[in-house]
């Protein structure tokens, strides 16, 4: 690291931002979804999630446990995030005031969310977790998350993320930024704060990921607009270099294995079985051993779904075993069901599809009394 090391002022990325033109936010919510990115109201004028109901705030409970899910409310922030236009339609009227929040995690998404807080910076060893800045280094000028980004940026040789130009970059109404990555590989990143001494990638530079979301790009609360830079519309990929200080920082979270065959249990399995076969049954039956895996689409995270989808998977694959069911028809309907419910997470679906259905097949559901 270089002896002296000093900032401007200003954080300019360039000529200054075109003054703001108002979207709707039914509109910007559908443009959202529309490119897989689950979405939740904001209360109106507000960065934070619309408020959950009356009944929600006096028993609290967990996500997964919440029927206003289900029934199509969006309690819980993030986790009620949508890609269902109806829904969304329904949420956001002509006359809500609500702003839109994306659901990172299930968006594939990573942002880098840099703040320019008026603050007095922390300790050297907080500038940059797990980097030693030596009192023989000038600071001189530090004062926000715009500089700590480029410090760990010039550090690897890379220009700051707050300069690429190559995805989109959104102006906050408080002078920070919010950088959108995409995750091609399919890594689950967490969300992180800046202020944190915990997990943490540089002060006052958040990082929103799974657990966390994001204001849409267009939104408008009482401080101003969320206004995109330049002329990108769309998150590039995570970059190489940025993705191993998110590691090193401890963001990424410990790999999960698939889980293991279960048995059907006795209930649902007398409810497959009292669906009888035929072809004119199948989508009766698909119906109902997919409806736990649909279920868990009324939230963003939790509800089990691994587990659901591996339940499904042994179930049909019984199913196929026992000739009662195309094994085509199948794959492809726990394929369509994961990926609606779980958008970019495809392949960690696939792989709980294959063992599920591997471990049914060799595991015949007859009906009872009825064997070749």
């Amino acid at each position: 690291m270089p002896a002296e090391l000093r900032f401007p002022r200003s954080d300019s990325t360039g000529s200054a931002s075109r003054p703001p033109v108002a979207a709707s936010a039914v509109g910007i919510a559908l443009r959202c979804a529309e490119r897989g990115w689950p979405v939740h109201p904001l209360a109106a004028g507000r960065k934070t999630p619309a408020a959950n109901c009356a009944s929600c705030r006096t028993a609290p409970h967990t996500p997964a446990e919440c029927p206003c899910l289900p029934q199509g409310r969006w309690c819980h922030g993030f986790h009620a995030a949508t890609l269902d236009p109806a829904r969304i339609r329904d949420w956001w009227g002509p006359r809500s005031g609500l702003g839109v929040g994306v659901a990172c995690g299930p968006a594939g998404l990573v942002v880098v969310d840099v703040d320019a807080h008026a603050t007095e910076p922390p300790s050297r060893d907080r500038l940059l977790p797990g980097i030693p800045i030596g009192d023989h280094v000038d600071l001189t000028g530090l004062s926000n998350g715009f500089h700590t980004l480029a410090v760990l940026a010039a550090l690897r040789s890379r220009p700051s993320p707050a300069e690429d130009d190559t995805t989109l970059r959104v102006r906050t109404p408080s002078g920070g930024m919010h950088i959108w990555y995409r995750v091609p590989d399919g890594r689950r990143w967490q969300s992180s704060a800046g202020s944190s001494t915990g997990r943490a990638l540089a002060w006052q530079v958040d990082v929103r990921a799974h657990g966390g979301y994001i204001v849409a790009p267009g939104t408008v609360t009482r401080d101003g607009a969320y206004t995109p830079v330049g002329d990108v519309r769309t998150p590039a990929p995570l970059p190489a270099w940025l993705a191993q200080e998110l590691e090193r920082t401890g963001h990424l979270a410990t790999p999960q294995r698939a889980p293991g065959p279960r048995s059907v249990p006795p209930r649902a399995q007398q409810a497959v079985l009292a669906a009888g076969g035929g072809a004119k049954r199948i989508g009766s039956t698909l119906e109902a051993v997919l409806a736990p895996v649909r279920a868990c689409g009324q939230a963003s995270e939790g509800t089990g779904f691994s587990d659901a989808l591996n339940r499904a998977a042994y179930t049909l694959g019984g199913l196929v075993a026992a000739g009662r069911l195309p094994r085509e028809d199948a794959e492809t309907a726990l394929r369509d069901t994961a990926a609606a419910v779980r958008p970019g997470q495809d392949r960690r679906a696939q792989q709980i599809i294959r063992s599920g259905l591997a471990a049914g097949l060799r595991h015949p559901l007859y009906s009872r009394g009825r064997r070749p």
